[in-house]
């Protein structure tokens, strides 16, 4: 445990009345997602120019969120006002209780610009393309003087997809990940991959052996109680739990980069052999946990690459290469590329909806009170921390949804609001993408289902569950099982052109008929009764 920090707005101005008492020509905009201090904007003072922060209804309100983003991101952005006012930059920082704000961001970009008198703004570029929007409707509008900058972030620009494959309608994240890998020269020998591999990701499917003692998680004690009866005080909806005086995520570059240094002393040995495993009660094993504060920019992605780089390099006789190139992968392939898709086929891309599936997301996704063991091992954990791993979400959580037909729209929203790293750019794709494959295979080379049988390998779930792995119909039967079937039944039309789909497609034209009645049977009975199970 790191020692707790209390978050305050030392230094900072707090209302349009502090505005007036200063000479500020230009307005510079900062987002909630945008907390980068190695910005060139930072690099020289300038009392000339105001930095604006807000915390606003419009951004506790689009979707419903976890108790902890909410707090997360407040704390991160006081931390990051309060740094920046620290290093003598003047920054108006607008709280969600005072009575100057307006709870959107046109408004108070407007009222902020009456009190200055001015229509000067800087503006880096929104993640997000509801706020991008927002603010270029709103510039197109108005008679400012207006300048536009990259966030100064990511390895690649919005438009990379274009860039690296031009004239093409499909992208494979693996020929986009060797492109960023050869231009930043990373795990390179010359122009090959170092060891002569470019991928070892089938080195690292292992489940975590029994009894095997993974790291204890490095959590941090910050002190958002403030925050906390500020949102509650406001009625600000939100679910999940939350120890706000004790709140573990990192909420400044310090504590993120404290969390690294743990990340590549502790856990990247292992990180690739055990990502894709789970384990009851396990919900860190060797994963970094570093999304939130890549995603609020406290770190950038070439200086978490470059520390686990460093750490590799004079570590090779404990740490293979294997366990390197799968975190690096991850970091500088995988979350480039679904931004990448992001900017290409937005706003189209939230409406896609594949398969037209539209039943409700069952209730216990919002509980986690289910007989299934993965289920609500998996749901109760992301209502406990705000995280799951990649694989908690993909195959548990996400195989479920699809394979139950769950329309998309419900899933986004869960889970854009109950993870604490959701940010729409790199949700959207991975769930509406990846997960659901409502994109019909942008992104995704295939939906992701699986029976029970992947979930038994992978984790020890199955062992206290009260349905049976082995069983496919009767009263124990495991709902993935028949589940699993019925969605190759039903979609075997719209998916037999898939070369990865069709031998088990052919396998279950195979099946005895009477067999496939009893299943197809079976699943009808677990949806029937789906919040139940």
């Amino acid at each position: 445990m790191s020692t707790s920090l209390a978050i305050n707005l030392d230094n900072c101005l707090v209302s349009c009345a502090d505005v007036k008492q200063h000479n500020f020509q230009r307005l510079r905009l900062i987002l909630g997602d945008q907390l980068n201090a190695s910005h060139s904007w930072f690099s020289e003072r300038n009392d000339q120019n105001l930095y604006l922060m807000m915390e606003m209804r419009q951004e506790t309100d689009y979707v419903k969120h976890h108790q902890q983003k909410l707090l997360g991101f407040f704390g991160a952005m006081r931390g990051f006002a309060t740094a920046l006012a620290d290093a003598g930059h003047k920054v108006l920082y607008l709280s969600l209780d005072h009575s100057d704000n307006q709870q959107s961001l046109l408004n108070n970009l407007q009222q902020v610009l009456g009190v200055i008198n001015s229509n000067k703004v800087d503006l880096q570029q929104p993640d997000e393309y509801r706020l991008d929007h927002q603010l270029r409707s709103w510039a197109g509008r108005e008679n400012l003087e207006l300048e536009w900058f990259d966030s100064e972030h990511f390895l690649t620009a919005r438009d990379a997809l274009k860039r690296y494959f031009p004239n093409k309608k499909t992208y494979l994240m693996e020929t986009f990940y060797r492109q960023i890998r050869r231009e930043y020269h990373i795990l390179m020998d010359g122009k090959k991959p170092t060891g002569g591999k470019w991928n070892y990701d089938h080195d690292n499917r292992n489940k975590l052996p029994k009894d095997h003692q993974t790291p204890a998680p490095k959590l941090f004690t910050n002190d958002l109680s403030g925050i906390e009866t500020m949102l509650h005080t406001a009625d600000v909806a939100s679910f999940g739990n939350a120890d706000a005086e004790k709140f573990l995520w990192p909420v400044n570059r310090k504590q993120s980069r404290q969390l690294l240094d743990f990340f590549v002393t502790n856990c990247l040995e292992d990180f690739g052999r055990y990502q894709d495993a789970m384990a009851t009660n396990e919900w860190s094993i060797y994963h970094s946990r570093l999304s939130f504060s890549l995603n609020t920019k406290m770190l950038s992605p070439l200086e978490v690459v470059n520390k686990a780089l460093a750490f590799w390099q004079s570590n090779q006789d404990k740490i293979t290469l294997a366990q390197i190139e799968g975190f690096v992968r991850q970091i500088i392939g995988w979350r480039e590329f679904v931004r990448a898709i992001y900017w290409h086929h937005m706003p189209e891309y939230k409406s896609l909806n594949y398969f037209e599936f539209d039943r409700p997301l069952p209730a216990y996704y919002w509980s986690g009170e289910t007989k299934m063991s993965c289920m609500q091992q998996s749901i109760q954990q992301s209502l406990d921390y705000a995280y799951a791993h990649h694989i908690q979400r993909l195959m548990i959580t996400g195989n479920f949804a699809l394979l139950t037909e769950i329309d998309p729209d419900q899933v986004d929203d869960w889970y854009l609001g109950v993870y604490i790293d959701a940010i729409e750019w790199v949700e959207l794709p991975n769930t509406r993408g990846m997960s659901q494959y409502a994109d019909g295979g942008i992104v995704g080379s295939k939906p992701y289902i699986s029976s029970g049988r992947y979930i038994h390998k992978m984790s020890n779930y199955c062992a206290s569950c009260h349905y049976d792995v082995n069983q496919t119909t009767g009263e124990q039967a495991c709902p993935f099982n028949s589940l699993y079937w019925r969605f190759i039944d039903k979609q075997q039309q719209r998916l037999q052109d898939n070369h990865r789909m069709r031998m088990i497609i052919s396998l279950w034209g195979k099946r005895d008929p009477d067999d496939k009645k009893a299943i197809l049977a079976q699943a009808q009975q677990h949806l029937i009764h789906i919040e139940s199970l």
